[in-house]
């Protein structure tokens, strides 16, 4: 039964694809029904040609031209041999799809369609779940709900771009059917169209940079002098130049009017024989170098907002005028499809290419992953610029820097013992969960706010710093001191990791062992309980769900690392610095230089007390808040866990060295340093990639050359070598 139902399935989906269903749509098209009617036959038209299955040949040349890459233009090319097998149904279809358009607004179409509207991440994708939801409605007169419920198929954008010139030609010719050339409005409303919604988008562009917003964050010079500025009056001018030529080729004895003539771009310089091709061809000209100059101010208003984003590099990324940077480069982009769609003298291919260009981006403009990779891109763009900056201070390429990096984290394994110990008694008061998790992220945030100002540090914190670094040596990849840059900034990132993951483990593990031996023999009591020792042990064990709790933390580690940056860049956009200098209260308590200082010590040191203060109560509070949506997770850090091993090695004695447990929880221990550091790296690394929007990288090339590097001299991942100490101290000079 399944089987013969699939059959007649494809029978009925064939036959609808290759004829049936289209003589009937095209015998039923009426120019006198309503324009939702309307709508819904184009609609039906336009699914038609790119639906599935085998369309039949109308003649040999159709055949002949069947095996096309796009099969809507074979579907296309069978259409338009029916329409001219049936002359009645070829005029009724010519007028329908001219009043449809005639009652459509072309503007919305063309200004709007695909442009982004809310600069915030929750009103965008509200908005378009409510469009995936609830479609527009057929009977609406904007040309961009119809273009939505027409095109819906991902390869339409395409195969419309690449419509052969004949095709083309050929949907011209059915859209003038029965209409003489004087009574012919298409190229005339079309071409008006088209300079309406270039001189709207101008208005808009113009606007937008004039605002304060960025207007504020260009080069220094009067608002007069700004290409912004001068869009209005350009625009105005073509359109001046465009009305004296227009006039100039009407013809002067029939009444026509010289709004319904076609531009240039549909025509000769002489159109009508009137005699006027020489003064024709001069306005022509004026018009070219008019319209000429207009392109050259969009050209330096694309340059203006290049020059924002710099300045939001330098001081503190908005994601609100990052959005209206992104808005106007893509009407800029707009104007230029529509400037070439009015000019070029092959007008049928350039408009197809806009249309193209159109349903491609209000495709876009309805798509939830697009909307979340362009929003990724945002939110990467405002903390990862500043994070490479800090993230190059944790990266040792030379001798002294690695030896001083392995004290700072000796000295953070230092402080995490006694953070462990801390830890223990936090969770043996047995408060409710939620107290406990806010007393042990206290404690943690207090730890690594101690480790800062002590210039300590803790490894895992790193990877998510340094990843935005190694990103921006990604820029020199393609050349050979640019890549021999990037492996070693690489190779040197490897080794410091592994230096400060060891002098965490060094210090912490031998500190914690200590205090509980020395505790034991001091007061006979153990620090903690050996069912919680034991109990510690077990529930480090790589066999348990140890690997995927020490994944979630490097989200963490991660997550610490977007705070730090938001805060970073928080303090440069809102010149922070700036207010405390000159902050009239504090320069009275403190004075001039008392104040200076305050800024100083804030614009330090706010980056690093938010990350590690973050980083210390998410530690603390997200394990009990997923406990409390039944998602069982434990922090699984790779110090603090080492601590803990030794705290319970001292409670169990020698003896715990021939458990399993004891040695399946070294193991874990591994695979949380291993996974700590990756997942942090990877997501940071992912999201430097992401905001600096880089071109695609041939890795094999990379990867090779990293190889190459560490075959050479597998020490290089251990130790700076000499060469290499010489070479740092030689760049750094």
């Amino acid at each position: 039964m399944l089987k013969s139902l699939t059959t007649l399935w494809k029978r009925w989906r064939d036959s609808s694809a290759t004829g049936e269903q289209i003589d009937a749509l095209l015998a039923h098209a009426d120019p006198q029904a309503s324009l939702a009617q309307r709508n819904q036959w184009l609609i039906e038209i336009a699914h038609w040609l790119h639906r599935g299955g085998a369309t039949v040949a109308a003649d040999s040349a159709v055949a002949a031209e069947g095996a096309a890459k796009y099969p809507p233009h074979t579907r296309l090319r069978y259409l338009l041999q029916l329409l001219e097998r049936n002359p009645e149904w070829r005029s009724r279809c010519a007028a329908t799809l001219r009043r449809t358009l005639a009652e459509s607004d072309t503007i919305s179409l063309l200004c709007e369609s695909g442009m982004p509207v809310h600069s915030g991440l929750i009103g965008a994708l509200l908005e378009r779940i409510q469009r995936h939801l609830i479609p527009p409605a057929p009977s609406s007169a904007d040309l961009t709900s119809l273009f939505a419920l027409m095109f819906t198929s991902p390869d339409d954008a395409q195969w419309i771009a690449t419509l052969p010139p004949a095709l083309l030609t050929q949907l011209g010719a059915l859209y003038d059917d029965g209409e003489t050339p004087a009574a012919s409005a298409r190229p005339s409303r079309l071409a008006r169209d088209l300079l309406t919604a270039i001189h709207s988008l101008v208005c808009q562009i113009s606007a937008t940079g004039l605002s304060s917003a960025i207007r504020s964050r260009l080069p220094a010079h009067r608002p007069e002098e700004s290409p912004f500025f001068r869009l209005g009056r350009a625009i105005e001018e073509v359109e001046s130049a465009h009305t004296v030529w227009s006039e100039a080729c009407a013809p002067a004895a029939d009444g026509d009017d010289p709004s319904a003539r076609p531009y240039f771009a549909d025509g000769a310089d002489d159109p009508d024989g009137s005699g006027h091709a020489s003064d024709a061809t001069a306005l022509r000209l004026r018009l070219l170098q008019q319209v000429n100059y207009l392109r050259a101010l969009l050209d330096e208003c694309r340059t203006a907002s290049q020059a924002v984003y710099s300045h939001l590099d330098e001081n503190g990324v908005s994601v609100e005028i990052v959005f209206q940077i992104e808005r106007v480069q893509a009407r800029l982009t707009r104007v230029e499809h529509l400037l070439e769609a009015w000019l070029s003298d092959q007008a049928l291919v350039a408009r197809a290419r806009l249309v193209a260009e159109l349903i491609a981006c209000s495709q876009a403009s309805r798509s939830v992953s697009v909307l979340l990779r362009s929003s990724f891109g945002m939110l990467a763009r405002k903390v990862v610029e500043r994070s490479a900056e800090t993230g190059e201070h944790y990266i040792a390429r030379d001798r002294a820097e690695y030896l001083g990096m392995l004290k700072m984290a000796a000295g953070g394994g230092l402080v995490t013992a006694a953070t462990v110990y801390i830890k223990f008694g936090v969770t043996s008061a047995h408060m409710q969960p939620m107290v406990e998790g806010f007393f042990a992220g206290l404690n943690y945030a207090l730890s690594f706010l101690l480790m800062h100002f002590l210039h300590f540090t803790l490894a895992t914190k790193q990877p998510a710093m340094t990843a935005p670094t190694i990103a921006h040596k990604l820029d020199g990849v393609g050349t050979p001191q640019g890549l021999d840059e990037f492996v070693s900034s690489v190779i040197a990132l490897v080794r410091t990791q592994s230096a400060a993951i060891f002098g965490n483990l060094v210090l912490v593990f031998p500190a914690c062992w200590l205090l509980q031996i020395a505790f034991a023999a001091v007061f006979h009591v153990d620090l903690i309980s050996p069912a919680k020792a034991q109990y510690t042990l077990h529930s480090f064990s790589l066999l348990g769900p140890t690997p995927i709790f020490a994944a979630m933390t490097g989200v963490l580690l991660w997550s610490s690392s977007l705070l730090s940056g938001w805060a970073d860049n928080w303090f440069a956009l809102h010149q922070i610095g700036d207010v405390l200098t000159y902050n009239r209260r504090l320069r009275r308590v403190f004075g001039a230089q008392g104040a200076a200082r305050i800024a100083r010590f804030w614009h330090k040191n706010l980056s690093g007390i938010v990350g590690n203060a973050g980083l210390g109560m998410m530690l603390g509070l997200v394990p009990a808040i997923l406990t409390a949506f039944a998602i069982p997770f434990e922090v699984r850090h790779v110090t603090l866990s080492t601590g803990s091993i030794a705290a319970a090695l001292g409670v169990l004695g020698p003896r715990v060295l021939e458990s399993a447990d004891f040695w399946w929880a070294v193991a874990g221990i591994a695979c949380m340093g291993l996974l700590n550091v990756l997942v942090s790296f990877a997501l940071a690394f992912q999201m430097a990639v992401r905001s600096r929007q880089l071109p695609s990288t041939d890795r094999r090339v990379l990867n090779r050359a990293i190889w190459q590097r560490i075959f050479a001299n597998p020490l290089c991942l251990l130790f700076p070598l000499d060469d290499e100490a010489h070479s740092a101290s030689s760049k750094q000079g």
